[in-house]
């Protein structure tokens, strides 16, 4: 699947109230380091951050981990897998 594909499928389930799975690699932007493979069971895209609230707006996903209740967010270009299906940029 597409990453592009993948991003769109992602909010339109979030529209609809409904969860996936996905995978990517980790990346502290403000470390440089990766802490590997993150795998999210479920998990709902939240509103997308301002470029003025973060410096990589425009590549970042915002979502809410619904194991944990966590917020959290990805690159969108260290997206691995989307609903068990692997995920490349083309």
């Amino acid at each position: 699947m597409d990453l592009y594909e993948a991003i769109k499928e992602m909010r339109r389930l979030s529209a609809k109230g409904e969860e996936f799975s996905f995978t990517f690699m980790s990346y502290n932007s403000s470390a440089g380091i990766s802490e590997g493979v993150v795998e999210v069971r479920r998990a709902r895209l939240r509103k997308r951050e301002k470029s003025c609230h973060h410096r990589d707006a425009e590549i970042v996903e915002a979502y809410m981990d619904l194991d944990t209740m966590q917020p959290r967010h990805f690159y969108q270009p260290l997206l691995m897998s989307f609903n068990g299906e692997k995920v490349v940029l083309q």
